[in-house]
C-alpha cells in the first residue's frame, strides 16, 4: 500500500487547523487517524503518528502556559496591562470619589497598584496546575479540543482547574496584600472614608476580588495563546512540533 507523502499530509493538517472548522465529512483529527490506520505498518515510522500529533499539541499548550505565567507574574504583568489590570472593587470606586474630595485619591491609587502586585505574585501557582491538566488530558479530551472552538482548550482548563487555582492563589494573595501594605492601607482608607459625613456604606472583600480577577486574566491570555497555536503551529520550535507542524 502506498504511503501518504508527508508534505501532502501537512498541507491538509495545517490548513484545517488554521481555519478551526469541522468538515462535514470528518474533522482533520479523524482524517489523521484514518490515514495512519491505512498506512503500511512497516513504514509508519517514516510518517507522523497520531501519538505525535497529540504530544505536539500538548507541548504547544505547555509552551503557551509558560508564556502566560511568565507574562503575568512579571512586574506590571497585571498592573501595566489594560487588558487584565485589576481595578478597585466596585464598592471602592464610590469611596475613591469621596476620598478624592479630601485629597486622598493618591492613597486609593496606591491600593489599586497593590492589588495588582498581589495577583502578579500569585500567578506562578497556575503553572503546575495547567501542566497537570495537560498531562492528564486523555486522547478523547484532546480529540474533543481539536474538534472544538478556538478556545476549547482554555474552556477545558477552566472546567478542570478553576477551583484548585482559586484555592492555591488565595493564601498567596492574602499574604501579598499584607506584605505590600494593602490591608493596612485599605483599613486606613475605610477609616478616613467613614469619617466623611453622609457617605454610603461600603463592603469590599479584597482577597476574593483579586483572586477572581487574577484567574480571569490568566484564562484571558491562555485563550490568546491557544488561538496563536491553532493559527500558527509552525511558529513553535521544539523537535516534536517541528516534526508535526513544520515543513519537511
Amino acid at each position: 500500500m502506498k504511503r501518504i507523502p508527508l508534505k501532502i499530509f501537512l498541507v491538509v493538517l495545517i490548513s484545517t487547523l488554521s481555519v478551526g472548522e469541522v468538515l462535514a465529512e470528518d474533522n482533520w483529527w479523524q482524517k489523521a487517524v484514518n490515514i495512519f490506520k491505512k498506512a503500511d505498518k512497516d513504514k509508519i515510522s517514516q510518517t507522523i503518528s497520531v501519538d505525535d500529533i497529540e504530544s505536539a499539541f500538548k507541548q504547544a499548550l505547555s509552551l503557551g502556559v509558560e508564556n502566560v505565567v511568565t507574562r503575568l507574574s512579571d512586574v506590571d504583568g497585571f498592573n501595566g496591562d489594560a487588558a487584565v489590570h485589576i481595578p478597585l472593587p466596585e464598592e471602592l470606586q464610590t469611596a475613591k470619589k469621596w476620598l478624592g474630595k479630601i485629597g486622598l485619591s493618591g492613597m486609593v491609587d496606591d491600593l489599586e497598584v497593590k492589588l495588582n502586585r498581589a495577583a502578579e505574585a500569585a500567578t506562578p501557582k497556575a503553572r503546575a496546575l495547567f501542566l497537570q491538566s495537560i498531562s492528564e488530558m486523555s486522547f478523547e479530551d484532546a480529540k474533543g479540543i481539536y474538534q472544538g472552538s478556538d478556545d476549547a482548550a482554555t474552556r477545558y482548563f477552566q472546567s478542570k482547574m478553576t477551583d484548585s487555582l482559586s484555592q492555591q492563589m488565595r493564601p498567596i494573595v492574602e499574604r501579598s496584600l499584607s506584605e505590600v501594605g494593602a490591608v493596612k492601607l485599605f483599613d486606613d482608607l475605610i477609616g478616613k472614608y467613614e469619617s466623611i459625613p453622609f457617605v454610603p456604606d461600603i463592603k469590599a472583600e479584597l482577597t476574593d476580588h483579586v483572586v477572581a480577577k487574577g484567574i480571569e486574566g490568566i484564562f484571558f491570555y491562555m485563550a490568546k495563546e491557544e488561538a496563536l497555536i491553532r493559527q500558527d503551529p509552525v511558529k513553535q520550535t521544539t523537535d516534536i512540533l517541528k516534526k508535526v507542524f513544520g515543513k519537511s
